[in-house]
Formats: structure tokens, C-alpha cells, sequence
């Protein structure tokens, strides 16, 4: 089977994140997909609580969307494409980035070991994609200009009715409920 691995924040998961995944697998670039949110990233602040993000990340998973909870604590992605791979070794795993993910890869901690896998690269903004691998494909698609962070500053300034087309609406009720990104 073809996994696709998605790793991020999530800190919200937006429709942008959920038509990617679900465009890989409707064109069959990969069967299922597995979300894995991290635990705190070493360049990231202030990040949501780990548990509240798996709660949001609940409300889009399906039978081929996967959302983790085993793996959201290994630090780095090369170590998470290794674990994937000796829990599941029938499967070829995917780890989806975006372009300019993928032109930075070289400085990811392993990143020779990460090549090992297959790559899919979201090619936003038309990047020109310098990455060399084997199992390489790259996704000339877009999915929106849609980001966390101008998200987050929505909820701050209490624009609720803005995110309504970004976002699912139980993830916004969720949000509202525990007073996230309010801070």
C-alpha cells in the first residue's frame, strides 16, 4: 500500500491541509494517508497543546485518513519514516512537503535517510523544485494561500465569520469552546 505521510504543527488544521490530502488520494498519488501532528517543533512557540490539535485533527480523519497518536513525540522526520516503516514493512510511505520544504531538505537532520522514502512536493507559488530523489513526484497544484497563522489572527481579533470557508465547522465550534488562540 501507498501511505502518504503528513507532518506538521496543524495548529489549526485548515481546508487547505484536508483538500491536499484528500486530492492525493482521490488521484491515487497514495491510498490512505497518515497525519502526524508534532509535539513541539524546536522552531515553533507557543505551540497549542499536542492534545488539543489530535481533537481538531479527529474531525477530518476518514478510512483513508489517518490521524496519529504513536508517533507525534519522535523528534525528527527521518525517525518517524523509519518507525512507519518497521511497524508497517508491506507499505511504501510518502512524506508530503511543500516546495519550499523541499528546496531546504537538505538541511533536515538525516535527510539522506529521508530520500531512502518517497517524496511527494507541493509545488506552490511555482517554485522551481531542486530536490533529487528516486521515488520523487511533485504535485503542481493549488490549494490555497490559506495559513495557520493568519488563522490564529483571525480568532485574536474575533473574525469567526472569516473562517467559515477555510475551515471545518466543527473544528471553528471546537476552537470557540476551549478558547484557543484568543491570547
Amino acid at each position: 500500500m501507498k501511505v502518504g505521510v503528513f507532518v506538521g504543527s496543524f495548529d489549526p488544521i485548515h481546508n487547505a491541509h484536508t483538500n491536499l490530502v484528500n486530492y492525493l488520494i482521490d488521484k491515487k498519488f497514495v491510498d490512505k494517508v497518515i497525519v502526524i501532528a508534532t509535539g513541539n517543533y524546536w522552531d515553533k512557540q507557543n505551540i497549542t497543546d499536542l492534545s488539543k490539535r489530535l481533537d481538531m485533527l479527529e474531525m477530518i480523519k476518514n478510512e483513508n485518513i489517518i490521524i496519529d497518536k504513536k508517533y507525534n513525540h519522535i523528534e525528527y522526520t527521518y525517525q518517524i519514516l523509519e518507525s512507519l516503516s518497521k511497524d508497517y514493512p508491506n507499505d511504501k510511505f510518502y512524506l508530503i512537503i511543500g516546495s519550499d520544504n523541499a528546496n531546504t531538505l537538505h538541511k533536515w537532520k538525516n535527510y539522506k535517510t529521508i530520500l531512502k522514502y518517497g517524496i511527494i512536493v507541493i509545488n506552490r507559488d511555482d517554485l522551481q523544485v531542486n530536490l533529487k530523489c528516486e521515488n520523487l513526484i511533485i504535485v503542481s497544484k493549488s490549494f490555497g494561500s490559506i495559513s495557520s497563522t493568519k488563522i490564529r489572527n483571525l480568532i485574536k481579533s474575533g473574525d469567526y465569520k472569516s473562517l467559515e470557508d477555510i475551515m471545518n465547522k466543527n473544528v471553528i465550534e471546537y476552537i470557540k469552546l476551549n478558547n484557543l488562540y484568543r491570547d
